[in-house]
């Protein structure tokens, strides 16, 4: 006789996903978890934002790594809390990583939280941290070939972000085929070509967070 036994080995983190979400909507904090292979830009890309929403958003920032703090203090010199998580190897924060540090947040008095995940376009896509939106990042520098290479990651996210449009003319990347390869796996998600650097493409995306946040926060 054969007995199948099932256990669905992510629903102690799914639920405490929805238990960060559910605090999350309950304070109105618009949550985004930001995700992305190493050196895309994303600490870069959140400086700018920040910069450019801090005078009319409370923000606060989960920020993870293997190691170090040095993305955590780069952020925090722009004044804004900033909450480092270290996994000491883990390729990916989860839920209750997260709940453990929401107490130090004033999540009343905190329009925005952005939530840095560990530089990886494989592992951070698989989990719930009860975020209303994932945005994946990617840089031109890595080429084409990371959409349909990691399905997965842009499957399940909101909006890709193309990083670095100002290395356009010296490399070999191709943004209408990643529009397309995006369209093939997620056709409802949306896609920016963004230069966190030069600041060009950057009032598309402070729209885009904008608009996203006030669909969930007055729904």
């Amino acid at each position: 006789m054969k007995i199948n036994v099932k256990k669905d080995v992510l629903s102690r983190q799914n639920r405490e996903g929805a238990r960060n979400r559910e605090r999350f909507e309950s304070t109105r904090t618009f949550t985004v978890n930001l995700m992305s292979s190493p050196g895309a830009g994303k600490t870069t890309l959140l400086e700018q934002t920040i910069t450019a929403l801090q005078k009319e958003f409370r923000i606060g920032v989960i920020e993870g790594d293997l190691a170090t703090d040095r993305d955590a203090q780069r952020l925090r010199k722009l004044g804004v809390k900033t909450v480092q998580i270290n996994t000491v190897g883990g390729c990916h924060l989860n839920a209750e990583l997260i709940a453990r540090e929401l107490p130090v947040f004033d999540l009343e008095n905190t329009n925005i939280l952005f939530i840095e995940n560990i530089g990886n376009l494989v592992c951070p896509s698989g989990y719930d941290l009860g975020q209303h939106r994932k945005v994946a990042l990617l840089s031109t520098p890595e080429g084409n070939d990371k959409i349909p290479k990691y399905p997965v990651m842009f499957r399940r996210t909101d909006l890709t972000v193309v990083n670095k449009a100002d290395l356009l003319p010296y490399v070999d990347f191709d943004v209408n085929q990643a529009k397309e390869d995006l369209r093939q796996i997620n056709p409802e998600a949306g896609f920016l070509n963004v230069s966190a650097k030069t600041g060009a493409g950057m009032d598309d995306w402070i729209r885009w967070l904008k608009k996203e946040a006030e669909q969930c926060l007055n729904r």
